[in-house]
């Protein structure tokens, strides 16, 4: 177990731990929270070894292995397989034992390194990282890229997969879900329940805490407490606590007031003089009860829309997309993402868009918003529409260079609405009311914090006083205080929310219909969010399923293509027959080679000879190399009777 006795932990001058203790269990799951500066990401680094201990005891077993997200940006040519497979840092050490045994020509140190390896999970180390990727959100034919060729965000979900991939007695993850999109967040909620070992995990989503985890630890002002139970739980608990601090606190101030009118009334009369000494010791041993003191929560609010025309937009028979890339050939036609879109958007709607990743959720987002011209169709404005837009990547709309104050400025500049002024001072003002406050108006924006560029982004939205509001995962950045003032600013919010999100307690709390990008279409989602989380997990077990087996085909000879089809031409009896022949005898030989690798593996559990275990370590390698072929084969040749309708 980990155990920390009085142990207190220091940044520079500044106490983040002061003689906290508490017991982590093994296999408990842990939510760790805290405001932002507490010292969850302090103590972290306690647990990961790279800060010690300032004060107190802290013990961690020196056996456990321990996994976590590597927070540096990769650079690599690697594809992204194998840059999730070196995650496995016990296949990595057997791979590595096996090239120096063979090197070394000792023959039983040979024999012991291809038993590691086998052990390790070297055959099915390939499925295991793709497995991973996939769930995250990846598509089958983006497993062989090389690392660089994808966005820092998705070079991210990578840096998960491989902590995923390492086997861990301790698994630590800081805000893993920054990244993620809904689909991949249920798929790393059912991965993690799964998980054996002991989690501790950073987040600032409510329902992400709740699924996972059985143990609150709690950072504020110093001290750490464990709540038993998810973040809900812990909240109810904290509520009553705080509540029943509080009455005790007042009823010491009444008794303490009491005792010092007694002792300025009767302190200079002499036959009272020892009762009033005896009062005033009475307070000085008193132990004196803290008063509650509640953190000024960050809250916020839209002004109302000065006009709310409906309907706000109409789409019809829309097509959204990309057009082609400045330097394509001549005549490339644009990419087409979403097509055959008629919808209207009507004053104070609530639509949740909802999708798996890359079905065209933002592209949606971005044509309404005017950052793309629709590829086809027609979008009409409703006149007055005023749009506020916070963009999934906040440097879309904001410049790094440029400071909060000149961001506003700018804005001023190309026109203000109804109700705003213009000056500086104002404009000062109105960013203090986001905590934009002394030198962080001029403070450039590129040096600033995620949660510190979300919120200048939620300011200049509520400073444009906009009708209708795309958000497109406004709560990457934001904590959990933050993100509650934004849900309740958007359930006072009289306009229209078009929201994208994969913060499932903001979509529930704000949206009252959802859209379905899907199949590269808009739909109405009738089901709640329970009925989307269970859609999800079948689709992308389904996806997995049927496209890992399609990429694992070789590629064909090259052939005349053939003419376009409505669909694929059904191969005739007499192939079919011959194919699941074929099938048969593929089955037959995949069972003698499992025949052969369990005697294999049990004449190595013998204690054979030194010289006899390398024999027999090399050919379980060659046996193990052989079934994956013939495995890959058999799916490949089911696969092709299954389209011929056999």
């Amino acid at each position: 177990m980990i155990t920390l006795k009085g142990v207190t932990l220091r940044r520079s001058a500044k106490v983040l731990l002061d003689n906290a203790s508490v017991t982590l269990n093994p296999g408990e799951k842990v939510g760790l929270v805290g405001r932002n500066g507490a010292g969850k990401s302090t103590l972290f680094a306690l647990l990961n070894g790279t800060l010690h201990e300032d004060a107190g005891d802290f013990h961690i077993p020196a056996a456990w292995r321990m996994a976590q997200v590597a927070q540096d940006m990769p650079e690599t040519e690697q594809s992204a397989t194998d840059f999730v497979i070196e995650g496995d840092s016990a296949l990595v050490a057997a791979q590595q034992e096996v090239h120096d045994a063979e090197a070394s020509g000792d023959g039983e140190r040979m024999a012991y390194a291809y038993m590691a390896l086998h052990d390790a999970g070297a055959h099915d180390a390939q499925a295991r990282s793709q497995a991973l990727i996939l769930g995250l959100g990846f598509k089958t034919t983006e497993l062989c890229n090389p690392v660089n060729s994808f966005s820092g965000g998705w070079r991210m979900r990578l840096q998960l997969a491989r902590a995923l991939m390492c086997p861990s007695d301790l698994l630590l993850l800081d805000e893993p879900t920054n990244h993620l999109d809904l689909d991949a967040l249920v798929w790393l909620e059912a991965w993690l329940k799964r998980y054996t070992g002991t989690l501790v995990v950073i987040s600032h989503d409510r329902e992400f805490l709740d699924a996972i985890t059985n143990v609150t630890l709690h950072i504020d002002a110093g001290k750490l407490t464990r709540y038993g139970g998810n973040y809900s739980t812990f909240e109810d608990t904290r509520a009553m606590q705080m509540e029943l601090q509080q009455n005790a606190y007042a009823k010491q101030q009444d008794k303490i007031a009491h005792l010092q009118k007694f002792i300025a009334r009767f302190k200079a009369k002499a036959s009272k003089a020892k009762q009033a000494q005896s009062r005033v010791k009475a307070l000085d041993r008193m132990d004196r009860l803290a008063p509650v003191l509640a953190s000024a929560d960050f809250t916020f609010e839209f002004k109302e829309p000065l006009n709310l025309p409906n309907p706000m937009l109409a789409m019809e028979d829309a097509c959204f997309g990309y057009p082609p890339a400045d330097d394509a050939p001549a005549g490339t036609p644009p990419t087409v993402i979403v097509r055959g879109v008629n919808k209207s958007v009507m004053a104070g709607q609530r639509i949740g868009i909802l999708g798996a990743n890359g079905q065209g959720k933002s592209t949606l987002v971005k044509t309404v918003a005017r950052d793309l011209a629709p590829i086809a169709g027609i979008v009409t404005e409703g006149k007055g529409l005023r749009i506020g837009y916070f963009a999934q990547q906040e440097l879309d709309v904001l410049r790094p260079q440029d400071n909060p104050l000149e961001h506003m400025v700018r804005m001023a500049r190309e026109g203000l609405p109804p109700g705003q002024s213009g000056r500086e001072q104002d404009l000062r003002t109105f960013l203090g009311t986001f905590n934009f406050s002394g030198d962080m108006v001029k403070q450039a924006v590129g040096t600033m914090s995620g949660g510190e560029k979300a919120r200048l982004v939620l300011c200049m939205l509520v400073w444009q006083r906009p009708n209708l509001l795309l958000m497109d995962e406004p709560t990457n950045h934001l904590d959990l205080a933050t993100r509650e003032a934004l849900a309740m600013a958007l359930n006072e919010f009289e306009g229209t929310v078009m929201l994208v999100s994969h913060d499932r307690a903001l979509l529930r709390s704000v949206c009252d219909e959802f859209w379905l990008v899907s199949r590269g279409g808009v739909e109405p989602f009738d089901g709640d969010l329970d009925d989307y989380q269970r859609y999800l997990l079948e689709e992308a077990r389904r996806a997995r399923e049927d496209l890992k087996a399609a990429l694992k085909s070789p590629k064909p000879a090259a052939t005349p293509a053939p003419a376009p089809a409505p669909a694929a031409p059904r191969i005739s009896p007499e192939k079919l027959k011959g194919l699941k022949r074929d099938l048969g005898k593929l089955e037959q030989t995949i069972l003698d080679v499992q025949t052969r690798k369990h005697a294999l593996e049990a004449q190595l559990s013998g204690h054979p000879a030194a010289d006899k275990i390398a024999e027999l370590g090399r050919e379980l390698a060659q046996v193990d190399a052989s079934l994956n072929t013939h495995e890959e084969q058999w799916l490949l040749l089911s696969e092709e009777i299954e389209a011929a309708g056999g």
